[in-house]
């Protein structure tokens, strides 16, 4: 069964009642779920492999280790652009994919309506992400389209999830780790996460 870290930093518990916030505007939710993703890349990346390399420093040759594999990026739209940058901050070097999933209102089934990826993917460690595991639809669509495009090495990285998406995941993808920044009480009767924090698309993007 998959690793589910739940992170717990005092900054990280700051921004998350920011961004509860209903009086919150969109200003100030982008750049903080930006921030929050920041903060909980040293976590995801604590155990990426390294290898030792050799450099020249000013004073004498000597060895030093860097990352093993490349690193990809890949936000679920349209949510997961908002924790991009941040990431992107710690490790400018990662590229970035991009997966569409929209959710069918009466099924909540998802639906793949973009897809795409860096050519290395395949070689890559990639991290998903989705500021919101709700149901875990969208998430378990996209590990999938990532499989099968060869993919081995996923993670998936939100700020906000609940026990019924984590049941999901796990059951559907046992072999995919699980970082956020909270786990909530429950999905309301509309597939909303209890207490949660609104849709974070909308708030992110001002389309509501």
């Amino acid at each position: 069964m998959s690793k589910v870290t739940i992170l717990k930093h005092p900054l990280i518990d700051h921004k998350l009642a920011i961004i509860r916030d209903k009086k919150t505007g969109s200003k100030d939710f982008r750049e903080t779920v930006s921030e929050i993703g920041m903060l909980i890349t040293y976590e995801i990346s604590r155990d990426f492999k390294t290898v030792e390399v050799e450099v020249d420093t000013p004073i004498a040759k000597t060895t030093c280790r860097m990352l093993e594999k490349p690193v990809v990026i890949v936000p679920i739209l349209r949510a997961g652009l908002g924790m991009v940058n941040g990431i992107h901050n710690i490790i400018p070097q990662a590229k970035i994919g991009h997966i569409g999933i929209y959710r069918d209102e009466e099924t909540l089934q998802p639906h793949e309506y973009f897809a795409k990826f860096p050519k290395d993917i395949k070689e890559s460690t990639v991290l998903l992400v989705d500021p919101m595991l709700a149901t875990g639809g969208s998430a378990e669509a996209s590990i999938t389209m990532l499989k099968k495009r060869g993919v081995t090495d996923i993670r998936f990285v939100g700020i906000v999830g609940c026990p019924e998406g984590i049941q999901k995941l796990q059951e559907a993808h046992p072999d995919v780790d699980i970082y956020l920044a909270a786990l909530d009480e429950k999905l309301n009767k509309n597939s909303y996460i209890v207490p949660g924090l609104g849709d974070a698309g909308d708030r992110l993007f001002g389309t509501k």
